[in-house]
C-alpha cells in the first residue's frame, strides 16, 4: 500500500473529468456463438446439516450449485461448511485484488473506484474506509445479511469483517454491463417473457475462478421464498438471479449518465442487497417497483425486473435521487441510437453508450418477432460482446435459466463468458430439491 502522504497529494491532482459518452464498440470481426448448450443434470457431490453440494457443466465450464435450507444464519452455516477452504481462498484473493486495485488507481492506471472511496483510503486505510462504508449503510441493510455472513465465517474459518468489507466492492466500483426484456409481439410465444442480464467487470481478478449458484430454501416465510443467486463462492449480494416467483434482475452500473439522474448517495441500502431483496422477498412486478421507488437508493445504475405471471419487463434509472421505470413506450436515452422496438426494453453497456446500443438494437431487430434464447446466445451477446465475465438468459416463462461464465486462470478455450458454452439450469427442480435428512435451525443467530 502506498503511504498516506502521496494518497493525499495525489488526490488533489486536478482530475479529468469524463466524457459524455462511453468509449469503445463491438468489434466487427465478432463471431456467433455455436457452442452448444450443455442439458444435464447436476452431479451430487456431498451434504451437510442444511446443506447440499453440486456440480454442473462439462470439464472446464462446470460450477458449483448449493442448495441451503434453515434461517439466515443456517443458510451461511451450510455454505461454509460445503465450501470450506474454497471460501476462504475466494475472499482472500478478492481482498488481495482490491489492494492491488487500489494502488493501481492511486497511480492513475485503473479508473474503477469512486473518488470519495480513494479519499476515505487516504484518511484512514483501506480496511477503516471499507469499515466506515460498513457502518453507513448496516441501517439499511437487513440483519439477515450479517447473520448469513457470520453463518459463512463459522462454518469455513473465514475473517466474517472480510467478507463483509468485500460485499461492499458494487457501491464503490464501476462496471459496464447490458440487459434487455423482450415479450409479446418481439417473442415467437407471444405469452412469453426473456430476459438477458450480461455482466462485463473484472476478467482480470479472481471472480472468474469461483462460480456459483446458490438456492435458497427459507424455512420460515417470513425469510421470504427460494431464490437463486447466480455469484461465485461466499457471495451473498445479487447481481443477478431468480426467484420461485418466476421474477429475475438484472443491473448496468452507469459510469456515462445525463443530467436526468440527479445526484449519488452513500446512505441507503447497498444495491446488491437491495436486489436480493427483490429475489427473495417480491411476489409481483409491482413489489419489486414499490420497493425500488421507495428504497433510500445510493450509486448511478440501470436495474431491470421481469416477472413472466404478469408477461412484462421494467427498466429502471436508479439514483440516489431518481427512480424512473421504462417499458417500451417511454424507454429512455430517447437517441437515435437507442431507437424504441415494440415490446423490447434494452440497454448496451451504459446509459449514454452510443456505439454498443446501436449494435445490440441492430440485433433485436433483427430477430423481432423471433427474439429466442438460442439466438440470444449465438447472435445477440456474441456480436454485441457483452458479458465478459458472465451472462445469464431468463427464460422466466418456463423457468429456466442458461448461464456462462468466464475463463477460470485454469482453463482453456475462449476468454470470455459470451464466448463459451451456456449451462441449462431447470429452476423449478432447484426450488424443489429435497432437503437433506438431517436438518437444524439455528434460530438464536
Amino acid at each position: 500500500m502506498a503511504p498516506l502522504w502521496i494518497l493525499h497529494v495525489l488526490l488533489v491532482l486536478p482530475q479529468t473529468s469524463l466524457a459524455a459518452y462511453c468509449h469503445g464498440s463491438p468489434s466487427k470481426n465478432a463471431k456467433q456463438n455455436l457452442n452448444p448448450i450443455y442439458t444435464d443434470a447436476p452431479r451430487f457431490v456431498r451434504s451437510v446439516v442444511n446443506g447440499k453440494l453440486y456440480t454442473v457443466g462439462t470439464g472446464e465450464d462446470a460450477f458449483d450449485i448449493v442448495h441451503v435450507w434453515g434461517k439466515p444464519y443456517d443458510w451461511g452455516k451450510a455454505q461454509g461448511q460445503l465450501l470450506g477452504e474454497k471460501a476462504v481462498k475466494m475472499m482472500d484473493a478478492v481482498w488481495e485484488y482490491l489492494e492491488d486495485q487500489v494502488i493501481e488507481a492511486i497511480n492513475g492506471t485503473v479508473h474503477i473506484f469512486k473518488p470519495w472511496f480513494l479519499k476515505d483510503i487516504a484518511d484512514f486505510g483501506l480496511e477503516r474506509a471499507l469499515d466506515l462504508e460498513l457502518s453507513i449503510t448496516k441501517k439499511y441493510s437487513g440483519s439477515y445479511f450479517y447473520e448469513e455472513a457470520q453463518g459463512i465465517s463459522d462454518g469455513s474459518g473465514l475473517d466474517v469483517q472480510k467478507l463483509l468489507r468485500i460485499h461492499m466492492i458494487g457501491e464503490l466500483t464501476k462496471g459496464s454491463c447490458s440487459m434487455f426484456g423482450a415479450w409479446g409481439s418481439s417473442v415467437p410465444d407471444k405469452g412469453s417473457l426473456l430476459q438477458l442480464r450480461a455482466l462485463d467487470w473484472s476478467v482480470d481478478g479472481p471472480f472468474k475462478d469461483y462460480p456459483q449458484v446458490t438456492v435458497y430454501h427459507p424455512s420460515d416465510p417470513k425469510d421470504g421464498h427460494p431464490f437463486a443467486n447466480f455469484g461465485w463462492t461466499a457471495w451473498f449480494g445479487s447481481i443477478t438471479g431468480m426467484s420461485s416467483q418466476k421474477m429475475a434482475i438484472s443491473e448496468i452500473g452507469v459510469s456515462f449518465p445525463d443530467s436526468t439522474f440527479g445526484t449519488e448517495s452513500r446512505f441507503g441500502t447497498p444495491f446488491t442487497f437491495l436486489l436480493r431483496d427483490v429475489l427473495q422477498f417480491d411476489k409481483t412486478l409491482d413489489d419489486a417497483i414499490n420497493r425500488i421507488a421507495n428504497a433510500r437508493r445510493t450509486c448511478d445504475l440501470i436495474l431491470g425486473v421481469g416477472d413472466a405471471k404478469l408477461g412484462q419487463f421494467r427498466g429502471i434509472e436508479y439514483s440516489a435521487s431518481v427512480a424512473d421505470f421504462f417499458d417500451d413506450i417511454n424507454m429512455r436515452p430517447a437517441e437515435d441510437w437507442h431507437p424504441k422496438i415494440p415490446n423490447v426494453v434494452y440497454w448496451g453497456m451504459d446509459w449514454n453508450c452510443p456505439a454498443f446500443n446501436e449494435v445490440l438494437g441492430k440485433q433485436l431487430t433483427k430477430h423481432h418477432g423471433n427474439i429466442t434464447v438460442e439466438n440470444t446466445i449465438r447472435d445477440v451477446v456474441s456480436i454485441v460482446q457483452t458479458g465478459n465475465l458472465q451472462v445469464a438468459v431468463y427464460d422466466l416463462t418456463k423457468n429456466v435459466a442458461y448461464l456462462s461464465n468466464a475463463k477460470a486462470s485454469y482453463e482453456s478455450g475462449p476468454q470470455y463468458a459470451y464466448e463459451r458454452q451456456y449451462v441449462r439450469l431447470n429452476m423449478t427442480e432447484l426450488f424443489t430439491e429435497i432437503p437433506p435428512e438431517h436438518r437444524e435451525n439455528n434460530s438464536n443467530h
